[in-house]
C-alpha cells in the first residue's frame, strides 16, 4: 500500500478535453497537497510541460487535434522528459487501447470515470519519493 498522504508538493499535469475531468482530477489533487497543472488537448499540454515540468502526466486518449497516443509519444521522444510517467486516461477499458499505450510508452492506464482513492494511489504510485 504506497503512502497517499505523501503526495504534498508533488506535480501532476491532467490533459483532458473533458472540464468536468479536469476540474474533479484538480480538485481530488488539490485536497491531497499536489500542485495541479491543467491543459485541454496534446498541445496545451506540449505548451505547457517545459514551464512546469511535471513529476506526473494525466493524458486522456481520446482529444481533438492531438489524441493522448500522439501527447504521449512526443512527450516520451523528448529526452527532458523521457522518464516522466505518463498515465493514459480513457473510458474505454480495452486491451487494444493498453496495448498501444504501452506501445507509445505509457506506464499505466486508468479508466474513466475514476475514483479519487484510484487517481490518488496511481499518482502515490509513481510520486517521487521524498517530495517536500
Amino acid at each position: 500500500m504506497t503512502d497517499i498522504a505523501n503526495l504534498r508538493g508533488t506535480k501532476v499535469m491532467v490533459i483532458d478535453d473533458s472540464n468536468t475531468i479536469r476540474r474533479s482530477a484538480e480538485i481530488f489533487l488539490v485536497q491531497a497537497g499536489c500542485q495541479v497543472v491543467l491543459a485541454e488537448d496534446g498541445f496545451d499540454a506540449l505548451a505547457k510541460i517545459a514551464d512546469h515540468q511535471p513529476d506526473i502526466i494525466f493524458c486522456d486518449i481520446m482529444m481533438p487535434r492531438l489524441d493522448g497516443y500522439q501527447t504521449c509519444a512526443l512527450i516520451k521522444k523528448n529526452p527532458r522528459f523521457r522518464g516522466t510517467p505518463v498515465i493514459m486516461l480513457s473510458s474505454k477499458d480495452g486491451l487494444f487501447d493498453r496495448a498501444r499505450g504501452r506501445m507509445v510508452g505509457s506506464d499505466q492506464y486508468l479508466t474513466k470515470p475514476f475514483t479519487k482513492d484510484s487517481l490518488l494511489q496511481t499518482v502515490a504510485s509513481f510520486a517521487p519519493q521524498g517530495v517536500q
